[in-house]
């Protein structure tokens, strides 16, 4: 039932929380038992046992006429401690920027602004009625997490009237700290801001990315692209200069956009294979506040690269010449070439790089790198069910590519059945398996994760690589997709043509074991060498074959691989290891003792065993996962206790990306904090309003009590007993 708003009090800690409709009841149920027990009473002649009976009946009438209006035993108890006030002081890196106000008279840091607050002299005049905890937080390098300090503050610190918050509000870690003041909302307690720092960024320069490859080659020029941000209020020529851990150092003039990013590439030709790094700098710039960030470092791979490539075609066209000519003229790249031949008696190309037949072993298959399987099929003549579980295999468990370039005989349709169906990036159009010739160019559109993929780089910045793509020579025909797989990655999509699933998917890509698949929707890039000859088309092709054979090349031995995922982790992020290991016959260890010891920068040790999950087993696959904790290159040393192998690599970890000193402050978070717990805002330069504003809060209120009487089970029982009581007295008069 509703209680009413104001209950009625008897004497001091008892409260009836009565409603009329409760109230009238319980008159009437009094006035009608009342009347029954009159009645009785006469009927029985007036016997005092009788009497008594009948009061009896009256008394348990009379406390269900006062449980109906829910009784409450209410108490108020006073706080016996002083109330206390928390000061949550922010002390992470973005405290260091020096765009605080300081009364008028300067600018300092925005942790010297509010750093009165830690002296508790300045807190001295409210020692008598509060405790005052002065607390910093994320006092570590890795970011600010707002959240953490407002929720906890109550468990920290009983009868807490207030918190004082001195932040420039820029959280990056943690849950919004707006969750944490709807709960200090509910609990009465209000939050005073101060926000301090400029909302508008300092004047900086600085090298916003690196974008340059994990890998190169020695001998080819290696392309080290950059971007540079600026906050300064001008344009201006700045020389970005590269250097090179081997002692080689390359500049370059660079207009620096005003409050914007500027995007350049500068190109070395490594001379020796090797590990190197690779660090871009920019000289502080007059006006610049934070010359520290001027410098960004990469690692870099240089190998003496020889990729194995197969491609695998039915008829000579013309994407498969330009391709087999772009391949064979790559000086990192080793080409075998077969072509079927339909209708003819003969297999083979014609030139060197030609071979009779489709490698129909695991070891001749597992020397390739990547294949292209062009206008092929399950077909007499062609692939046969076995050679498409190698194909598999060799994707799965070996991390080699697979490339897809379907044609218009439509061959790659009986693909889907085979074992090579779950390779497939895209559903094919078994509707159209000949796909779709048009009489106008279509063009390929990226989409955004072709936009900022590695696989579509054709120029250096990625506002320029869109006008490229936009620019390519269109097709004229593109294969039968309806749509691409779940877990796929579209790159690319036809830029007009759509159908019930969206628009066309023409460049996809899909992760399967340890190797990567690609599909090719189209058989007319060999068209974008129009006026640039080799300009796109090669570079294309080369980063395909590059991108899909990285993880296979990345530590080998002779006969030991070790492939790592991701390439370049952060801290915190977990990685896992593949490894393939033969014996001393070439054949796949299938069981044994494979470890890989990590030695960190720190020179920490951690050994992780691999484990050779079911079929992997016939690969000689082995399997772990490890998760590094801090950043830097750490040394990996694979070894066999069966084979006495070993094979050294390494990997580069990223530190976790930290808070950046020079950010534009926050205050519009702190005033939404503020806002949600019923507090108020002060100024760094006015703090000294801040101690009036606790000056004035209320007494904290007091802890109030209340014992429901109506539902206690003491109460219950005792209605209970006396029940069964006159239950029993009417037995002892005979009325049973």
């Amino acid at each position: 039932m509703n209680a009413s708003p104001d209950p009625l009090t008897l004497f001091n800690g008892l409260r009836f929380y009565w409603t009329p409709w409760s109230l009238g009841v319980s008159l009437v149920l009094l006035a009608g038992v009342a009347a029954v027990c009159l009645a009785g009473w006469w009927r029985s002649g007036f016997r005092p046992g009788y009497g008594l009976l009948e009061l009896l009946r009256l008394l348990i009438a009379t406390i269900v006429a006062v449980l109906l209006n829910q009784p409450e035993w209410v108490t108020e108890q006073r706080p016996s401690e002083k109330p206390s006030i928390a000061v949550l002081l922010d002390s992470s890196p973005s405290m260091n920027a020096i765009d605080a106000v300081a009364g008028g008279t300067g600018v300092v840091s925005r942790k010297e602004s509010v750093a009165s607050l830690a002296d508790m002299a300045f807190w001295k005049s409210l020692e008598e009625r509060f405790v005052i905890h002065v607390e910093p937080f994320s006092a570590s390098a890795e970011g600010t997490n707002l959240f953490e300090p407002l929720e906890t503050a109550p468990r920290r610190h009983p009868n807490l009237r207030a918190i004082v918050l001195a932040s420039d509000g820029d959280w990056n870690e943690g849950r919004p700290p707006v969750q944490a003041a709807t709960a200090l909302r509910l609990a009465g307690i209000p939050v005073l801001a101060v926000p301090t720092g400029s909302p508008t960024p300092l004047p900086d320069v600085t090298i916003a990315s690196l974008d340059c490859p994990v890998t190169g080659v020695v001998g080819k020029p290696f392309r080290v692209p950059f971007t540079i941000q600026s906050t300064l209020p001008r344009e201006q020529m700045v020389t970005a200069v590269v250097e090179t851990s081997d002692g080689q150092t390359f500049s370059k003039q660079v207009r620096l956009a005003s409050m914007g990013k500027t995007t350049d590439v500068i190109s070395w030709t490594p001379a020796a294979v090797g590990d190197f790094t690779v660090t871009v700098r920019v000289p502080p710039q007059p006006g610049e506040l934070l010359p520290d960030n001027n410098v960004r470092t990469a690692p870099v791979s240089i190998r003496q690269e020889k990729l194995r490539v197969l491609v695998v075609e039915s008829v000579p066209r013309w994407e498969y010449r330009y391709l087999r000519n772009a391949l064979s003229r790559d000086p990192g790249v080793e080409l075998s070439c077969l072509l079927f031949h339909p209708g003819l008696s003969k297999v083979g190309g014609g030139n060197k790089d030609s071979i009779k037949q489709f490698p129909g072993s695991l070891d001749e298959l597992s020397a390739f790198d990547v294949v292209f399987l062009g206008d092929v099929g399950l077909a007499d003549g062609q692939l046969t069910e076995e050679d498409c579980r190698l194909l598999k295999g060799l994707v799965e468990y070996q991390a080699s590519g697979l490339v897809f370039m379907p044609g218009w005989l439509g061959n790659e349709m009986s693909l889907a059945d085979s074992p090579l169906g779950d390779l497939l990036p895209v559903v094919l159009d078994a509707a159209r398996p000949e796909g779709t010739g048009t009489p106008l160019a279509g063009r390929f559109a990226l989409t955004d994760k072709g936009r900022t993929s590695l696989l579509t780089r054709l120029a250096d910045s990625a506002e320029e690589n869109v006008v490229v793509w936009e620019s390519l020579p269109g097709f004229q025909w593109y294969g039968p997709v309806l749509r691409a797989k779940a877990g796929s990655e579209v790159l690319a999509v036809h830029e007009d043509v759509a159908n019930d699933y969206g628009r066309i998917p023409l460049l996809v890509t899909r992760p399967f074991g340890a190797g990567k698949g690609l599909f090719m929707a189209t058989d007319g890039a060999w068209r974008w060498r129009k006026g640039v000859e080799d300009k796109y088309h090669y570079r294309f092709w080369g980063q395909v074959v590059r991108w899909m054979a990285y993880r296979r090349t990345m530590a080998k031995g002779e006969r030991m691989r070790l492939l790592f995922s991701p390439e370049q982790p952060e801290v915190g992020q977990g990685v896992s290891f593949d490894a393939n290991v033969s014996d001393s016959t070439g054949e796949p260890v299938q069981t044994g003792m494979v470890t890989v010891l990590v030695t960190a920068p720190s020179g920490a040790t951690e050994t992780v065993r691999l484990a050779a999950p079911g079929e992997q087993g016939s690969w000689g696959v082995f399997s772990g996962g490890w998760t590094p904790r801090e950043p830097g290159s750490h040394a990996l040393t694979l070894a066999c206790a069966e084979t006495g192998d070993r094979l050294e690599a390494s990997v580069f970890v990223q530190g976790t990306p930290g808070e950046v000193v020079g950010e534009a402050a926050r205050p519009d978070v702190l005033e939404e904090i503020a806002r949600l717990t019923q507090g108020s805002l002060a100024k760094p330069d006015t703090l000294q309003e801040l101690l009036g504003t606790l000056a004035k809060l209320p007494e904290s209120p007091p802890e109030v009590r209340r014992l429901q009487l109506w539902a206690h089970p003491a109460v219950l029982a005792t209605l209970v007993g006396l029940l069964g009581l006159f239950w029993v007295g009417r037995k002892w008069q005979g009325l049973i």
